[in-house]
């Protein structure tokens, strides 16, 4: 690591200053002045109220932001603890802002998350994202206090959110992983984590910082990393994950690439794991379970058939490469159709991605292209769940998700034969 941060000489003197640290939490940040102070506060206030003998460090790890969004957090404190029913200031917080460096995306400034976590020896480690509007100070409790007093290494997060979001994680990441690896972890890239310091240690001696984990895999590439290599994992419920949202009928082209390449590429790494896996073990979950209120996500189904039936029309010759033969003749049938009896079924959906998980395991075609090319698909695919869903309760969406990973298991022994 000879281009680690720690080498640079003002952070050199701030960790040094430092010393040692019991709990560090890593903020990843790009232009986010407008929310990150909330998420500074809360997470201060967190470390306050339920760890307050503990050594805690707070780090933003920057990716250059043109906004003013490392000055909020330098600005941005706790003025009245009694508003957070303490009634004497704690002194053992520090605050470190600093610019990461390689390439940009999430996965860079969590690695300057671990290199500062390595170099103060801390026993536990939270990461939450920085558009973060629903974070409370409990957050910091559940994310840490597993490891720091269960002997966690790993913490997921566990959440309400409302049924049209998170799709890439409900159609395909959190299925997929669970059929692979066995273990229930509900949002495997949900972006607000807790792990060990050893944990931490783990990650860093990963040579992967190169690649796109160091873009926006990183999320899967931790949870997997975790459950293939036995650390010890669980979950924490937060209640609502109320963000900066995504349209799941927008171009989210470049992050379905970046998300589900990494999926791909930890399944080339762990097929000794993997392939001997059958059904799923429940992974302990900590955390009152409650209901929310969830802020609605706006989805445009025209819109994201037209963009299935365009891709439809002009990708069949590149996914005859891919697909089976009944598969290609139903998504003709498909796009040919007048949308509205849209449907997309589980069997046929599970096939097309384990199908694409074997053509880039062959190297069918250039990874970009091949992923790329399950773009329309996707939307496709989320098309149909919101039509399928649309009468449906929250509760009655996880029931159909649940379903799908019955599916994604079923069809697993077929996909691990056919995987040399």
């Amino acid at each position: 690591m000879a281009d680690t941060v720690i080498k640079r000489e003002d952070i050199h003197a701030r960790l040094t200053e430092i010393g040692k640290a019991d709990i560090l939490v890593g903020v990843p940040s790009y232009n986010n002045a407008r929310s990150i102070g909330h998420v500074v506060r809360a997470v201060q206030a967190g470390l306050a109220k339920y760890f307050p003998e503990r050594k805690t460090v707070l780090v933003n790890s920057d990716g250059g932001s043109t906004d003013g969004t490392m000055d909020v957090v330098h600005d941005t404190a706790i003025d009245d603890f009694r508003s957070i029913l303490l009634s004497h200031r704690v002194e053992s917080f520090s605050k470190i802002a600093i610019p990461y460096h390689g390439i940009p995306g999430k996965g860079s400034a969590f690695r300057t998350i671990f290199e500062i976590a390595h170099a103060l020896d801390v026993k536990a480690c939270a990461v939450v994202d920085s558009d973060l509007r629903s974070i409370t100070p409990e957050w910091i409790e559940l994310l840490v206090k597993p490891v720091m007093d269960d002997g966690y290494d790993y913490v997921a997060p566990l959440y309400h959110r409302h049924k049209y979001d998170g799709t890439i994680t409900n159609s395909i990441v959190y299925p997929l992983t669970r059929a692979l690896y066995g273990k229930n972890v509900r949002q495997p890239i949900g972006g607000d984590f807790g792990f060990s310091g050893k944990l931490a240690g783990f990650y860093l001696s990963k040579d992967v910082w190169e690649t796109d984990v160091a873009r926006y895999g990183i999320d899967i590439w931790m949870t997997t990393t975790a459950i293939a290599n036995d650390f010890r994992v669980c979950q924490a419920f937060l209640g609502a994950k109320i963000h900066d949202a995504k349209d799941p009928g927008a171009d989210l082209s470049a992050m379905l690439y970046q998300v589900v390449g990494a999926t791909f590429d930890l399944m080339e790494e762990y097929p000794g794991t993997w392939k001997g896996v059958t059904g799923t073990q429940s992974v302990p979950v900590f955390g009152f379970t409650y209901e929310v209120g969830l802020e609605p996500v706006s989805v445009n189904i025209q819109r994201m058939i037209d963009k299935f039936t365009l891709g439809a029309r002009e990708l069949v010759p590149l996914w005859e490469n891919i697909l089976s033969r009944e598969t290609l003749g139903f998504l003709r049938r498909l796009a040919d159709g007048t949308g509205d009896d849209f449907h997309m079924p589980d069997t046929v959906w599970v096939d097309i991605i384990y199908s694409f998980a074997l053509a880039a395991h062959r190297n069918v075609l250039n990874k970009e292209h091949l992923l790329k090319s399950l773009t329309p698909l996707y939307i496709g695919r989320t098309a149909s769940f919101v039509i399928e869903g649309r009468e449906s309760s929250g509760p009655e969406v996880e029931e159909k998700i649940e379903n799908l990973c019955g599916v994604y298991e079923k069809l697993k022994p077929s996909f691990a034969d056919r995987w040399k």
